[in-house]
């Protein structure tokens, strides 16, 4: 899927360009950006892991995604919010979710840089499948929100 910066939040395959998207959070009245990286480590509950493979449903998974974002604005007194979350295979240190929130002072860019990501591991219907250093493979609720 092509990533249009414009659109609040997008599911892609690619990776993501992290200066591209903070340009579009650029606002002269923005006084404080907050950004949040997600990215792969190397281990979940005792077990090493070596890679991760996200899969989603972009249609629904965008609408719901979407729908977060607006409903920071309307929470929030922010100038801009992106937020982008990746699918297919990443390797260890990969960003698998990244959210951008610029607004005139640090506080509403914080608080809706933390919901955002609150509300997309919660809502957003994002499947993961960790593949582990033993060989084994499994599916993990992205829905825990530690």
């Amino acid at each position: 899927m092509s990533d249009n910066a414009t659109d609040s939040f997008l599911i892609s395959s690619e990776p993501l360009q992290l200066e591209a998207l903070k340009q579009h959070l650029l606002d002269a009245h923005a006084g404080a950006l907050a950004t949040f990286e997600g990215w792969v480590r190397n281990h979940n509950e005792g077990q090493a892991v070596e890679q991760l493979e996200y899969s989603s449903y972009p249609a629904l998974a965008n609408k719901e995604g979407q729908r977060i974002v607006e409903e920071a604005f309307q929470k929030f007194d922010i100038d801009a919010a992106i937020a982008r979350h990746r699918v297919g295979l990443l390797p260890i240190g990969g960003i698998a979710v990244w959210v951008g929130v610029s607004a005139a002072h640090r506080g509403a860019a914080f608080d809706a840089c933390r919901y955002i990501i609150e509300e997309i591991k919660g809502r957003v219907p994002i499947w993961k499948k960790e593949y582990y250093s033993s060989g084994a493979t499994d599916w993990i609720n992205c829905h825990q929100r530690a």
